[in-house]
């Protein structure tokens, strides 16, 4: 498990977009949908487009279990929900740092949840 944990954080520090994938809350479906995110060293940021109306991210509260993948390097974790607004607000904050400040204020209409992924 660490070596595909390696090249998954490799991949992870050159790419700016991955896909998430968890299994859909009612359906019972595993979906797959490309999100933006933040690494820093062993923890990955997720910021839900619409925050807690997000579905992934509603999907992620019935079912943790959420599979990572950066063009081919994936590995499954445990997705852990972030509420706190002054947590939510410095994810954001991390966000705008790597994809710029429009960027996320255009994208992210509602930034009232995080989602944390740790990768050890």
């Amino acid at each position: 498990m660490p070596a595909r944990n390696d090249a998954l954080k490799d991949r992870l520090s050159r790419y700016r977009e991955i896909n998430v994938t968890v299994t859909g809350r009612k359906s019972g479906r595993v979906i797959s949908i490309p999100v933006w995110f933040v690494l820093e060293d062993d923890t990955l940021y997720l910021l839900p487009v619409q925050g807690s109306d997000t579905q992934w991210y509603q999907n992620v509260l019935k079912n943790p279990s959420i599979r990572i993948d950066a063009r081919g390097a994936e590995a499954e974790f445990q997705a852990v929900p972030i509420t706190d607004a002054a947590r939510v607000s410095s994810v954001v904050e991390k966000f705008r740092h790597k994809y710029g400040t429009h960027d996320v204020k255009q994208y992210y209409s509602k930034p009232d949840v995080a989602v944390l992924v740790s990768m050890r």
